[in-house]
């Protein structure tokens, strides 16, 4: 779904700068991308290509290594908005005037179902072998069940095989993991942008590895179009790009469904981004972290796995986690599938770092088995009640004039608040979620994601409905020229999640 109007076509803008001399004067965030300030001094390099940021940043610790002081750095950037939430964090009866976090993408819509199915007694269980080293890949039992499972999910025209499976305590993990096997120091992935910003620290403190943007615009340029719409021209223009700098690329990463924009690639459009990689012989990382979390029934998920015929198998990597479909982003559950086993042994080596507790791979185990319950209970439900907060929040932002991109995948929708800068510059989409932030409401700002145009926010809407009201209040309050803190409303027209009982 888009409200933003077609503007005249012509031809798509080039990116601008250089891919390797971006501003990292945003927030990449530690997982939460909740803030888009940082302290003001700090004008660096670029992570992103040529440069090295460990000689230019520095925590100023004696007791640190350059690479400790990077590691510290990314910490103590995102002070403000992180830690002002956490010390203010909203509460309906302990602190009703705290911070509204509509900024980190979590599913906070089903823990009563989620409660419920982890406290039946088939998920306690405790023998020797569960308390005990592990296969590194994870145990067998719960590789065959992954295996199952997404051959299932994503519909793999054949079985997919447990052999192929790594598991490890989540995402970040993931790309960590593989940005260190898959490249050498200094090289680099490219990355549609905009895109979840904490994935440039999650490939770099680890592997030194950058990210070369494929930076996208918000332009429509005809019938077949579509904001910030990804394509093989677009990729080889920034490939070319980072090979005229001297940037080794050695791989594309995809985000599917796409985290902040909520799309969902054809296809067609992603065999066509297969074959690019197969030409350049890079690898391809695809995160399908949101693929359960589709929830508009018009719009058609495909899977990599679900191809026929990949271009390039042995350079193709499917990551998949429970922390947003199954919304655990506590529990720390997340899978690799690919098919090169010298790839699978490499990344299965570091779990030695990254690993689960065998009681932990046992309930997912179990969960991940009982497909009755996720297909009659879980994701029906799941589904109905993104949508009804969905529907909550765009009915919102329409009633405002606000445009906004929603495809029906994922917990957020992209907003586009370009018309309450003064002007179109960073410093003035800062000053605007500072404003949010003072008013208590936290969202994400486009630079956090490394989006080209400034104005651009993303606003999580998978939260209970009496929070998601009040946090919508104060989003109106801010953009209507109010400073006070909303109380909270009495009435709203957010439906609260339905019993568990169908």
């Amino acid at each position: 779904m888009s409200t933003l109007p077609q503007r005249e076509s012509r031809a798509p803008a080039t990116c601008p700068g250089s891919a390797s001399t971006q501003d990292l004067d945003s927030n990449y965030g530690d997982g939460l991308e909740r803030e888009c300030s940082r302290k003001p001094d700090r004008k660096v390099s670029e992570f992103c290509g040529a440069g090295d940021p460990t000689a230019m940043l520095s925590s100023g610790s004696s007791y640190l290594s350059s690479r400790g002081g990077v590691i510290k750095w990314f910490w103590d950037s995102a002070e403000e908005g992180y830690r002002t939430y956490h010390a203010d964090e909203y509460d309906e009866d302990k602190n009703p005037s705290g911070i509204i976090n509509l900024g980190t993408s979590e599913n906070k819509l089903c823990f009563d179902l989620l409660s419920s199915r982890l406290s039946q007694s088939d998920m306690l269980r405790v023998e020797p072998s569960l308390l005990q080293y592990p296969d590194w890949r994870g145990h067998r039992f719960l590789r065959e069940e992954v295996a199952r499972f997404l051959s299932f999910y994503c519909k793999s025209p054949t079985p997919l095989k447990p052999e192929n499976v790594v598991v490890l305590n989540g995402c970040a993990s993931l790309f960590s993991a593989l940005a260190t096997v898959l490249c050498e120091v200094g090289e680099a992935f490219l990355i549609p942008a905009p895109y979840y910003g904490a994935i440039t620290q999650h490939v770099y403190l680890y592997g030194n590895v950058r990210l070369v943007c494929v930076y996208l615009d918000s332009e429509v340029t005809g019938l077949d179009t579509r904001p910030f719409q990804l394509t093989v021209e677009r990729l080889e223009m920034a490939l070319q790009r980072a090979n005229s700098e001297g940037v080794k690329v050695k791989g594309l990463i995809l985000i599917n469904p796409h985290n902040p924009l909520g799309d969902i690639y054809s296809p067609g459009e992603l065999r066509n981004y297969l074959e690019f990689a197969k030409r350049h012989e890079l690898h391809v990382m695809v995160d399908e972290v949101y693929m359960l979390s589709v929830f508009e029934k018009s719009a058609a998920y495909c899977s990599v796995l679900s191809l026929e015929g990949l271009p390039d198998p042995q350079r193709t990597h499917v990551m998949w986690a429970t922390s947003k479909d199954f919304g655990m982003s506590g529990l720390r559950f997340g899978t690799l599938y690919t098919e090169n086993r010298d790839v699978a042994t490499a990344v299965a080596s570091l779990c030695r770092y990254h690993g689960l507790s065998g009681l932990v791979q046992y309930q997912m185990a179990q969960l991940l088995r009982d497909r009755d319950w996720i297909n009659q209970v879980y994701l029906p439900e799941n589904h109905a009640r993104l949508k009804a907060a969905h529907t909550y929040v765009a009915g919102e932002l329409q009633a405002l004039g606000i445009p906004f991109l929603s495809r029906g995948a994922g917990f957020f929708i992209w907003v586009d608040l370009r018309k309450f800068l003064p002007e179109a510059t960073f410093k003035e989409e800062m000053l605007l979620w500072r404003r949010f932030l003072d008013n208590k409401v936290l969202l994400s700002c486009g630079k956090t994601f490394e989006c080209k145009e400034p104005g651009w926010f993303r606003l999580v809407f998978s939260d209970k409905a009496h929070r998601l009201c009040l946090g919508m209040r104060r989003v109106r309050q801010v953009l209507g020229g109010k400073s006070q803190v909303a109380e909270e409303p009495h009435s709203c027209q957010a439906q609260e999640p339905r019993s568990q009982h169908r």
